[in-house]
């Protein structure tokens, strides 16, 4: 893209996140767009992605209502990278124009992505722990465990699954990395798991910053033993303890277990916190 382009997609971005109140592109995505590996098309009006076979498309708010994103949507698919592969695009926020788009092209709901939510004034129980593990900070000499461990915890993950080295060393880069804040359980010599938790910048109108409880991964091996519960607890203590003043996660709406883990620790879920992912069949030409 040129400097013009990026500039542009920046504002777009921006003010879509500001109108919508979440963002419209994602971290993955967002990584894809600055290794300037990503098939991009932006204009005034809005822009397109391709990040491998995942559209994102997204509209500039003061452009909304005009066609915009049935024209931008209709170029993206016929520069596909592959005709015949199944596509994917995901719909930050369920808005009711990305499923009406989604309909009148045949594209079908295929996922739901929760984000949950849980004050930070709202206490919380105290940490438990769990036999023959000690949970500490992250340190260098841990790379391989954690990214050996995401395989095996998110193995059926298209995304979090691919976490490689090189991978979890450039979201380490990122200006919100804090060591201190991944918490790994060593066990016996091991890492049976970890809470990656996140800290975002106090945004407009807030007083506090908001935490996150990045990703919680616990290898199958060291499952049954609460072990998932009180990595969970060590993070929301963190967080609270560096002062957000709420916090969110993410977790599938069919991970039944995980979201009564959230649940009871006082995490709400509403229909306006969905992220929805339509996919094309690969049967089908648009």
């Amino acid at each position: 893209m040129t400097p013009h382009q990026v500039a542009v997609l920046e504002r777009i971005v921006s003010d879509a996140a500001a109108y919508d109140g979440t963002a419209p592109i994602d971290e993955a995505t967002m990584m894809a767009v600055r290794d300037g590996t990503v098939r991009s098309h932006v204009t005034e009006h809005g822009l397109t992605l391709w990040n491998g076979s995942e559209l994102t498309l997204v509209v500039d708010p003061t452009q909304r209502g005009a066609g915009h994103g049935a024209r931008l949507f209709t170029e993206a698919i016929a520069s596909a990278p592959d005709p015949a592969q199944r596509l994917t695009a995901w719909s930050h926020g369920n808005h009711p124009a990305a499923a009406a788009l989604a309909a009148a092209h045949g594209w079908k709901r295929v996922r739901d992505l929760w984000v949950m939510r849980r004050p930070a004034t709202q206490p919380l129980p105290a940490v438990r722990e769990v036999a023959g593990v000690t949970v500490r900070g992250y340190r260098e000499s841990d790379a391989t465990e954690v990214v050996r461990v995401n395989a095996a915890a998110f193995a059926h993950h298209p995304e979090q699954g691919a976490m490689d080295l090189d991978n979890l060393r450039r979201r380490m880069a990122e200006d919100w990395f804090d060591p201190s804040g991944l918490l790994v359980a060593e066990a016996g010599g091991g890492l049976p798991g970890f809470h990656w938790t996140k800290g975002h910048p106090v945004a407009a109108g807030d007083t506090q910053p908001l935490g996150e409880g990045y990703v919680v991964g616990v290898d199958p091996a060291a499952q049954g033993r609460g072990l998932g519960r009180a990595l969970t607890l060590a993070g929301l203590h963190h967080l609270h303890t560096v002062g957000v003043g709420e916090v969110l996660l993410y977790v599938e709406s069919d991970n039944a277990a995980a979201i009564a883990t959230y649940a009871g620790l006082g995490f709400t879920h509403s229909e306006a916190d969905t992220h929805v992912m339509y996919a094309r069949d690969v049967a089908r030409q648009d």
